[in-house]
């Protein structure tokens, strides 16, 4: 019986990675397709390709969610079939968040949305939740990467401008709509590298809950299914929250997009590689717009529409933590 609850977790798992990239697809190429750089077709494709290549680079943001937010593993003492109880609920709760935000256009974290997920079935189901992992490399970072890209988009966006102050300003963007090209796929090549681990954490969790896995080494299977379920998401698109990236926080010029691509990307990489942090890619290339957009001036941004999009920010975690207790407290009661 285990068995199919480990089969049914595993293709909710590679669910909710279709939706995180369909859902998080605005977060490569919103700017670029915004600027006309690159038409949505072409960088939907190219997206979905540099995610398949960014999610086999790596495994370190996979170790963090397959063993460092809560523990399910043989010393923790819970029985397999809750243990998949568990990672089934928060799958579902992180799914239907994602599919709430999506529907308001709005561009939430997934990655926050299934860490909340985690930690609120782990807090119903009454299983070692680490809060000093959580604190160390999700809120902290949460916090922390917004400010970061907004104040680097910034002052690297004013460090253009004078460089470029008396060069001519088509020339200048004709040349940056096709360096947005690299800074796209740099872009999609971060989501990859973060987020399409967060669900193989995922199913490692399931595999180790499940007694089939020992340790949270990421077998090939897992990754090359991950990241095809991700590439096959982006492929798909996320037109309502490329709508309110690419134009209803700022309209965006070439040089700009081009900027706040480079930046966020350059912070999804050193997250990554340097602080095993799964840090959000929604997150990270908003505030990158934002630092970009107020070069021009502070009210070029519509911070009417930015304040909607930092309310889901703040309400992911424990939106998503209260959809995925549900979601255990039902299953438990049917299956448990």
């Amino acid at each position: 019986m285990e068995i199919a609850l480990v089969v049914v977790v595993v293709l909710f798992a590679l669910g909710f990675d279709y939706t995180n990239g369909f859902h998080d697809a605005a977060n490569a190429i919103a700017t670029s397709v915004s600027t006309r750089a690159l038409t949505p077709r072409v960088a939907l494709l190219m997206a979905a390709v540099f995610n398949m290549v960014g999610a086999l680079l790596g495994d370190r943001v996979a170790h963090t969610i397959g063993s460092g937010i809560i523990d399910l593993g043989g010393e923790a003492g819970v029985h397999p079939r809750e243990g998949l109880i568990l990672v089934l609920s928060a799958v579902i709760g992180a799914i239907v968040w994602n599919l709430i935000t999506w529907w308001r256009g709005l561009p939430s974290s997934s990655s926050h949305a299934l860490i909340g997920a985690l930690t609120g079935v782990g807090i119903v189901g009454g299983v070692t939740v680490y809060w000093n992992v959580i604190l160390d490399k999700v809120v902290i970072p949460m916090v922390l990467s917004p400010v970061v890209g907004f104040t680097l988009a910034f002052l690297g966006m004013t460090a253009l401008l004078w460089l470029f102050r008396n060069a001519n300003p088509h020339k200048v963007t004709r040349r940056f709509r096709i360096a947005q090209t690299a800074s796209a796929a740099a872009m999609a090549l971060g989501h990859g590298l973060q987020d399409a681990q967060k669900t193989m954490g995922v199913i490692v969790l399931a595999l180790v809950a499940g007694g089939f896995q020992d340790g949270d080494d990421i077998p090939i299977w897992v990754k090359l299914a991950a990241a095809g379920a991700i590439s096959l998401g982006t492929y798909s698109g996320g037109w309502r929250i490329m709508r309110t990236l690419g134009r209803r926080v700022i309209e965006l010029d070439p040089a700009r997009g081009f900027v706040a691509e480079t930046v966020a990307a350059s912070v999804l990489y050193t997250t990554a590689f340097a602080f095993q942090a799964p840090i959000s890619t929604t997150h990270t290339i908003t505030s990158s717009i934002m630092g970009v957009g107020a070069t021009k001036r502070l009210s070029a941004v519509r911070w009417g529409v930015a304040g909607h999009i930092a309310v889901a920010w703040v309400l992911t975690i424990p939106a998503a933590a209260s959809v995925a207790a549900v979601v255990y407290l039902v299953l438990h009661a049917v299956m448990g």
